[in-house]
């Protein structure tokens, strides 16, 4: 039956929760009384101050205020100390004419008006107190060294109890390790003790947080000592010391310091913090391991502090108890020690305290007081401060358990109720109130607010509300109602919007309404795009002393304000003008290592902020190696170590060692090794008879530290040499002597006093011993007397007052080279061709040369030509051809000549002896061009042409070659005649030629080998005199000028006409080649001289049509190349390099030949023009 009471409760709580919700209730209306603020339960003092405690509520009318002491009334009134703030609840103490401990007490505070009672928890008033350490004498402690050992603090009991630390007498913290640690009891275990454990100034202190003092132990004195030193110091300390141990101590398996025993127990309450410890001895020193036995430790809430030694699970639920296993174990065994954990629970609220409840007339409503507890709780209900049983009865009201059901409540059934859960380790306390009323709805969010969120953030508008009944909210934009996906409408009218995008903005209405009245208010969302770092700030390496700028750029919505903040290592940026922040970087200028960090710019807006960070490494060249100390001191070689210096931030690469020798070298450093950054020893190898100083440099990204300072003087010993010289060589400067030349040693490879050089020598192939001398201060040494170019051996040892050096290498060398005695034999030539022949010898016999080979050479020169017309040449030529040759080539041999030569062998020394001069002939070779082409007798049908024999004839000339053809006004080439002319002839008349033609000349001459290149030249026929005559009386007609004008007129306008067709992208018919060739008699003529303009011919050197052009292209006078300026004066100079004719066409007017200027002059005819129009048309 009462398993289906409480069903049943539960469901009627279920239905009725949805009727009436908590809400707050605006101060201008009826209301019982609320508590707002209260002093804690357990609320500790400082008895230096007044004490204050608090009790706050509110209510409508404003509630008056009294209070219980010890659980009877307290009028404030009768103690003159004590007195009630205005308008509050809040009393103060003035322990100024009291002590404070007078007023240690259970206090509770009661807040009252017409509409009920509400009542505080009970305020439990303590003082703090920090009592003195009690006196005590400490005696000095001895103990055998690897024993364990307790030092006890067993400080005074305080409220709240203090903070316990051990420390020495400068106020350090004494170092802990899995060794040695403090207990949570304050007492410092050691697991077992050392030598450096003795010491006298273990202090123990006590710090009391509520009135931060601190109080001090008497220090205590720890000596340890090994067994002999006990004995021997037992008689000094026996009456006023504690001996722990006689006996040697050897190494023992753990045990458990604390706790005692095999197993334990301890209780923790729900929230809490647990902690567990287990301290061991042993020795070597136990290490401590954890497990649980029923489960797994709670990674997220567990850790180990204190070496292992102490668990800690923060925030303990249920699911913690169990046993728990810790292990101390070292390498002689272990040993363990089970915990196991109870966990109780002081009351908690399941579902939070019970609410207020605001009920129109006849509406139903629940009040719940929903709690939890181990062991479980009991639950009493109170109303206005008095049981409810002891209350006035409300036939609306009904008590099941843990909650008040009230069914059709009516007016004047407003009070407080208070409940009350409890068990054995604390309780809850909470008012409630029932407030019967009938309000009309009203918004209580202020009209026409303005809400701005981050687009595709969360967005939530408040419509806070209140009315009696509950209203009911709905929201409208648009006049459109909003509900459902995607707006989320809460219980207390706010309305959400999962991720808020630009189409969300706008107004919005929202509108409560009940059974008496409608309410409406409008509000306004803005959505803001969001603020976003763009560009990052990087990570950056910077050398000190150096600039270095973080960049920070943002995008974010031009309507809010953007604010750039910089943080370094989460604080704020030094205040240092080297720091300049602008809206989008930070420059840091002459950085130092006290830069290095991370920073972070973070860019905030009123409603969003977007941060990004980057690390500073300042970079420096590493300070220099120190303490830079020799060890392991041999004959040879010596240890150093060194202790680096700071690297600034970049690992060490490498060390690299220098020494000094002040017996040689005074001043001057050298390098010896290098070693890896990761060593701070080499191992050098050291040479005899050196007095050593040593430095190291240390080496990083950045650069070279500066040197260290140098270590001490180290002194090697004298000893014999440990090499000899290198590079020996030997030579002769004579041809009957030897030099010996060597490398020296260095005063640093001398190995001792007393350097000099046994220089030895001997003939080789001859049976001969060895030559010895010893030679000082000197790197060669001359032999006389030798045979000329012999080889020899030699050997240079190095030895000094200690003894001689290694066996030496043998070198080899010549003695001194004379001139060769013999010349080469079976000297003969053989040709190749007109231009190349190629002489032969017999090597000479090495013995006879006497030296080095370096080759022979070969003297020839040009005797004659062959031709009897060619002069004689007696230059002579050399070619040289190095090493054993036995033949050589002669390019660049004139054809049809008589040439000498003769073959010398030469070495170091110079040329031995001219062998027997031979001779050879070159044959015939195609001849060089006619040196000049001269056009005379120019009529109208004939020309004549007079050339010069090559000068160059390579053979005997066989004939000559001339071909010639016209050229028109387009330069364009006719038809090749060719003429075979006789070798005497230097002459020819051209017969049949057209009056007023250019013609085109080639000539050239021809041997038995072919024909030779060719003189081009050009020339043209005059013009008839009676054909010319007649053009001037026709040209003196009218109508022959009109015919002109129109010809002309008709030109011009074809001209235009093709003109605009080219411009239109049209094409016209006018011939491509008189497009591309203008006459070139269409010229202006000169006044003076009645000749032609000058001309320009573009076809100089266009072959004939069916004719082979000179091999080289080109026609040569003489080798040179030379211009028509070149030739524009002088009888020489009537033809250009291509055989044409200067006077026609040359603008020059001076010194030419009387018949040219007679066939050049004449009046200009006027037919001879309109021929000419009439080409170009």
């Amino acid at each position: 039956m009462m398993e289906r009471r409480r069903m049943d409760t539960a469901l009627l709580v279920l239905l009725m929760g949805h009727l009436a919700t908590a809400l707050e209730v605006p101060l201008d209306l009826p209301q019982p009384p609320t508590i707002t603020h209260q002093s804690p339960k357990d609320y500790i003092i400082d008895p230096r101050e007044n004490i204050i405690i608090h009790c706050e509520a509110k209510g409508k009318p404003h509630p008056s205020f009294s209070w219980t002491r010890n659980g009877t009334h307290f009028d404030i009134d009768q103690d003159a100390n004590v007195i009630m703030r205005p308008h509050s609840g809040t009393l103060v103490v003035d322990i100024s004419r009291e002590k404070a401990d007078h007023y240690e007490a259970v206090y509770q505070c009661t807040a009252r008006n017409k509409h009920g009672t509400a009542v505080s928890h009970n305020i439990v008033v303590r003082q703090s107190r920090s009592p003195l350490w009690s006196k005590e004498k400490v005696k000095p402690i001895v103990v055998q060294e690897g024993v364990s050992l307790v030092l006890p603090c067993r400080p005074p009991a305080g409220l709240p109890p203090p903070i316990i630390f051990w420390m020495d007498n400068n106020f350090q913290r004494l170092p802990q390790s899995s060794r040695v640690s403090q207990s949570l009891n304050g007492d410092l275990y050691f697991s077992n003790v050392l030598r450096e454990d003795s010491r006298n100034d273990y202090i123990c202190y006590a710090r009391f947080p509520h009135t931060q003092t601190i109080q001090q132990k008497q220090p205590i004195t720890v000596k340890v000592l090994n067994l002999d030193a006990i004995n021997d110091t037992m008689a000094a300390f026996y009456n006023d010391t504690d001996l722990f141990s006689e006996d040697p101590v050897d190494e023992r398996r753990p045990t458990f310091l604390i706790p005692s025993g095999s197993s334990s127990s301890k209780v923790v309450l729900r929230g809490q913090v647990l902690e567990m410890e287990c301290i061991a001895e042993g020795l070597p020193t136990p290490e401590i391991s954890w497990t649980k036995m029923s489960g797994d430790l709670p990674a997220q809430r567990t850790s180990f502090l204190l070496y292992q030694k102490m668990l800690r699970i923060e925030k303990v639920s249920e699911s913690d108890a169990g046993d728990y296993r810790c292990t101390a174990r070292n390498r002689i065994g272990s040993v363990h020690h089970t915990i196991r954990v109870t966990v109780k629970a002081a009351p908690y609220w399941i579902s939070g305290a019970p609410r207020n409840l605001v009920l129109a007339p006849g509406e139903n409503g629940v009040l719940t007081c929903r709690a939890s507890g181990t062991p479980k709780p009991s639950i009493t209900w109170a109303m206005n401060g008095i049981p409810i049983e002891n209350s006035p009865k409300d036939l609306s009201r009904k008590v099941e358990d843990d909650t008040i059901i009230f069914t059709d409540i009516q007016t004047g059934s407003s009070a407080v109720y208070q409940c009350n859960v409890s068990n054995d380790y604390g309780y809850l306390l909470s008012n409630a109130f029932v407030n019967v009323l009938s309000e009309p709805p009203r918004v209580l969010t202020p009209a026409n607010k303005v809400y701005q969120v981050i687009k595709n953030h969360r967005a939530l508008i408040d419509c806070t509300f209140f009315g009696s009944p509950i209203p009911k909210i709905t929201w409208f934009k648009d006049a459109s109602a909003l509900d459902g996906d995607p707006y989320i409408l809460h219980d207390n009218g706010t309305l959400e919007f999962h991720t808020a995008q630009t189409p969300n903005g706008g107004k919005y209405t929202c509108v409560a309404r009940n059974f008496l009245s409608i309410y409406e208010n409008h509000v306004y969302l803005e959505v803001k795009e969001p603020t976003r770092i763009v560009k990052q700030p990087e990570y950056e390496v910077v050398q000190r002393g150096r600039s270095v700028v973080f960049e920070c750029k943002v995008k974010h919505d031009p309507s809010l304000t953007l604010t750039a903040t910089w943080l370094k290592d989460d604080g704020e940026l030094p205040d240092d003008e080297r720091l300049v922040v602008d809206s989008d970087s930070l420059t840091i200028t002459d950085v130092t290592e006290n830069d290095a960090g991370m920073y972070t710019c973070i860019m905030n807006t009123s409603l969003d902020q977007d941060s990004a960070s980057a690390e500073l490494t300042v970079v420096e060249r590493p300070d220099p190696p120190t303490d830079l100390e020799l060890t392991d001191q041999k004959k040879r070689s010596v240890q150093l170590t060194w202790t680096p210096g700071d690297e600034h931030n970049s690992p060490i690469q490498k060390f690299l060692i220098q020494y000094e020798d002040a017996l040689h070298h005074r001043g001057h450093w050298h390098n010896l090794t290098e070693v890896p950054g990761t060593r701070t020893t080499a191992h050098l190898k050291l040479s005899p008879y050196v007095h050593y100083t040593f430095r190291v440099l240390a080496l990083n990204t950045v650069g070279f530290s500066r040197p260290s300072f140098p270590s001490r003087m180290y002194k090697t010993e004298a000893a014999a040499p440990d090499e000899n010289p290198t590079d020996v060589h030997g030579f002769g400067t004579e041809h009957d002597n030897l030099v010996i030349s060597w490398k020296p040693l260095t005063a640093f490879q001398s190995n001792g006093p007393g350097l000099c050089y046994r220089v030895m020598w001997r003939q080789k192939s001859v049976e001969s011993d060895w030559t010895t001398v010893t030679v000082a201060n000197n790197s060669r040494f001359v032999v006389s007397g030798t045979p000329t170019f012999a080889p020899y051996e030699l050997k240079v040892q190095a030895v000094n007052d200690h003894g001689v050096g290694p066996k030496p290498a043998v070198a080899h060398g010549y003695s001194g080279e004379d001139l060769p005695v013999a010349a080469p034999e079976n000297v003969q030539a053989v040709v190749l061709n007109s231009t190349l022949a190629e002489v032969h010898w017999d090597p000479v016999a090495h013995k006879l040369i006497r030296g080095y080979l370096k080759g022979y050479k070969v003297y020839y020169w040009k005797e004659r030509s062959l031709h009897k017309h060619n002069p004689h040449h007696m230059e002579k030529l050399i070619l040289t051809f190095s090493g054993n040759h036995s033949h050589g080539r002669l390019p660049g041999l004139h054809p049809f000549s008589l040439y000498s030569f003769n073959v010398r062998v030469y070495n170091g020394k110079g040329e031995g002896p001219v062998s027997r001069t031979q001779q050879f002939e070159t044959p015939e070779g195609v001849p060089g061009a006619p040196p000049s082409l001269i056009v005379t007798n120019s009529n109208l049908d004939t020309l004549t042409l007079k050339w010069s024999p090559p000068h160059d004839r390579n053979g005997h000339i066989t004939g000559y070659t001339l071909k010639y053809q016209p050229v028109n006004n387009s330069n364009e080439l006719g038809p090749v005649e060719e003429l075979a002319l006789l070798a005497n002839e230097t002459s020819v008349t051209l017969p049949n030629l057209k009056y007023s033609t250019r013609y085109k000349f080639y000539l050239n001459a021809k041997t038995v080998r072919g024909a030779g290149p060719a003189i081009s030249q050009e020339a043209v026929t005059i013009v008839d005199e009676a054909v010319a005559s007649r053009q001037v009386d026709i040209a003196t007609q009218g109508w022959f000028i009109g015919l002109m004008c129109a010809i002309a007129l008709l030109i011009l306008i074809l001209l235009i006409i093709c003109f605009i067709q080219r411009n239109k992208g049209g094409k016209y018919p006018v011939k491509e080649k008189e497009d591309a060739h203008t006459d070139p008699e269409f010229q202006p003529m000169k006044e003076e001289d009645c000749t032609f303009g000058e001309y320009s011919d573009n076809e100089d050197h266009k072959p004939l049509k069916g004719s082979r052009t000179p091999s080289n292209g080109t026609v040569k006078r003489d080798d040179s190349d030379d211009s028509l300026v070149d030739y524009g004066e002088g009888g020489d100079g009537q033809f250009n390099e291509d055989g044409s004719f200067i006077g026609q066409y040359s603008g020059k007017s001076g010194s030419r030949d009387t018949a040219e200027g007679h066939e050049s002059s004449g009046a200009p005819s006027p037919i001879n023009a309109m021929n000419s129009l009439n080409s170009f048309v």
